[in-house]
């Protein structure tokens, strides 16, 4: 089974250096969809337990999954606040987390502060869990502040004026623009909110993320310095791949006269 050998330190060190980084949010509690595309090629997957059902009991099954193949594993936690949810996991083996709904420097400094260990941060610590597995306790906490991937989502309108502050806090790896969360999505305010958040990154050398349904704008995004990119959810590519079978049936059997047509509905 594969298994990657670069450090959380190295994965952000590539990031930065222009390597783009493409990967999935998992919605699903399914912890065999996790690992089969852990197995895809794409760099990473973001378990979503903001919105997701899955529990912690799916969170570490998909996390094992996830391990399995290779992949980084990140987790959207519920926000800045929700200290047992990141706890839980880091603890169960995340490379790192996502903090939704970030709106000022004193949130973004208090989730900085769950995820990374003292004197940096107050993770609290302990031994035995499967984050220190491979690396012992020692091993594992002594260099988790360096491999910690620390990302914050880039959602409202009030996280767009504060951003400079945001962008300086200590211990910030990735902002992470939601583009649906600002519902804006080709308007000339999310223009100015992108350059805003762009500016701001740059001046401290953090890196850019960034969520797409699909591929058509990549190479956009790409070209702006975003390198940590998703391109949808597991549920978006299934919903994408039944509509292509979908539309192909009913094309061929529509040639042979035995005319089919997909019931209706608003997801395809």
């Amino acid at each position: 089974m594969p298994e990657t050998s670069a450090t959380g330190a190295d994965f952000k060190k590539e990031l930065r250096a222009g390597t783009p980084k493409l990967g999935l949010f998992v919605n699903s509690h399914s912890a065999t969809i996790a690992e089969q595309l852990a197995h895809s090629g794409y760099d990473w997957l973001l378990v979503d337990t903001q919105h997701g059902p899955m529990d912690h009991q799916n969170l570490s099954a998909m996390l094992g999954g996830i391990s399995s193949g290779g992949a980084k594993s990140l987790v959207r936690v519920g926000g800045y606040d929700d200290r047992p949810g990141i706890q839980q996991a880091l603890d169960l083996g995340a490379d790192g987390v996502l903090v939704p709904y970030i709106n000022t420097a004193a949130e973004a400094r208090q989730a900085v502060s769950c995820m990374r260990y003292p004197t940096a941060g107050t993770r609290s610590v302990y031994f035995p869990q499967r984050s220190m597995n491979k690396g012992g306790l020692l091993g594992y906490a002594g260099a988790w502040n360096a491999n910690a991937i620390v990302a914050l989502q880039v959602e409202t309108a009030s996280c767009i004026e504060n951003i400079a502050e945001i962008a300086a806090v200590p211990g910030v790896d990735i902002l992470f623009l939601g583009q649906n969360d600002l519902c804006m999505y080709t308007s000339p305010e999310l223009n100015a909110a992108t350059t805003k958040l762009m500016d701001a990154a740059r001046k401290n050398n953090v890196i850019l993320g960034l969520f797409l349904f699909g591929t058509s704008r990549v190479g956009e995004f790409l070209e702006k310095g975003f390198t940590f990119i998703s391109v949808g959810n597991d549920l978006h590519h299934v919903l994408t791949q039944a509509g292509a079978y979908v539309k192909d049936v009913e094309a061929v059997s529509k040639e042979k006269g035995k005319s089919w047509i997909r019931r209706p509905t608003s997801l395809l």
